[in-house]
């Protein structure tokens, strides 16, 4: 641990124990040292995070790290993303994804063009949910990247950044790409605008061999809102995984799509509560006097939460009515 001055008595009592030759000691005095929430400390866990022989006190000072945005520290972490041991650079990935100012994220920004693979991928990981502007740029040349967890990275940025350039890109990788994360992170990314242009490749997702693939198509074209989808939802409601009828039944009903009304309809007679409960909110939503017999009929259903879900679709159809 390198020596540095300070006049502050409580750092200064724990100076031995930072430099004691049992790595135990040393990772209990730096949180206590963390706990001083003192910025005259981040020297000693910047040390110890970059050269401690010991990887449970390195990763220990990634984790303590996690509250400060000092450039010093954002390097330090940045740095440990290309440490040899695994707790080390996973315990400084998640720490520089709780980063929230926009300067940690620019001082983060190189490092998305590292040679390793993780270091890459956990940078992008850090930026996603900052929304910095610049960080478009290299996101869209990372969704080439050769390593699928950069791929998956750089969509969730763009995603965020609600970044419209990118839609031919993202419905290419929701199309094409051979990893089933990219595809649904890029499936799921193609709702960030309303535009028919995204409906042939969120239609062709419906179609993918992965069902969390399918299940993210049917959630998204509820979120683009447009009428066209109405009849390939309508479809997923026969999908094999009821996890994917149950966001198509979601979808059918933000879309109002009321040739749905039977098929959602008969969706109350399915033996899986929550896809029940799902059909029922639905065909609320449609605004269709013609669902309330098979809602009444509904009314009895021996789970608590599907008779709620009942109950809140009559008094939206009777408040339509």
């Amino acid at each position: 641990m390198t020596d540095r001055d300070t006049d502050n008595s409580d750092i200064l009592d724990l100076l031995p124990r930072l430099s004691h030759a049992d790595a135990g000691v040393r990772r209990i005095a730096l949180i206590e040292l963390a706990d001083l929430e003192d910025p005259e400390g981040l020297p000693w866990l910047t040390d110890a995070l970059a050269s401690d022989d010991a990887a449970e006190v390195r990763a220990e000072a990634a984790r303590l790290l996690e509250a400060w945005e000092e450039p010093e520290v954002v390097q330090a972490l940045c740095a440990a993303l290309a440490d040899g041991a695994e707790p080390v650079r996973l315990a400084a990935a998640q720490s520089l994804s709780e980063l929230k100012s926009l300067e940690a994220g620019r001082l983060i920004l190189p490092w998305v063009n590292h040679a390793d693979a993780f270091v890459r991928s956990s940078a992008l990981r850090a930026l996603r949910e900052l929304r910095l502007e610049e960080a478009a740029s290299p996101a869209l040349l990372a969704l080439d990247d050769p390593e699928a967890p950069v791929r998956r990275e750089a969509v969730g940025i763009l995603g965020w950044l609600r970044h419209e350039p990118a839609l031919p890109e993202l419905a290419r990788l929701a199309s094409d790409d051979p990893d089933t994360e990219v595809r649904r992170a890029a499936t799921g990314a193609l709702g960030l605008a309303r535009d028919a242009h995204v409906l042939p490749a969120l239609h062709a997702a419906l179609r993918d061999d992965a069902w969390q693939v399918r299940e993210e198509a049917a959630t998204t074209l509820g979120k683009v809102g447009l009428g066209e989808a109405g009849p390939a939802l309508v479809r997923a409601l026969e999908d094999d995984y009821w996890q994917v009828r149950l966001r198509a039944a979601r979808a059918l009903g933000r879309l109002r799509h009321r040739p749905a009304l039977g098929e959602l309809a008969a969706l109350l007679g399915h033996g899986i509560a929550n896809l029940r409960k799902e059909a029922a909110l639905a065909l609320g939503e449609l605004g269709d006097g013609a669902a309330l017999p098979a809602l009444h009929a509904a009314e009895a259903d021996g789970d608590p939460e599907v008779r709620k879900a009942v109950r809140i679709a009559l008094a939206q159809l009777q408040g339509a009515a």
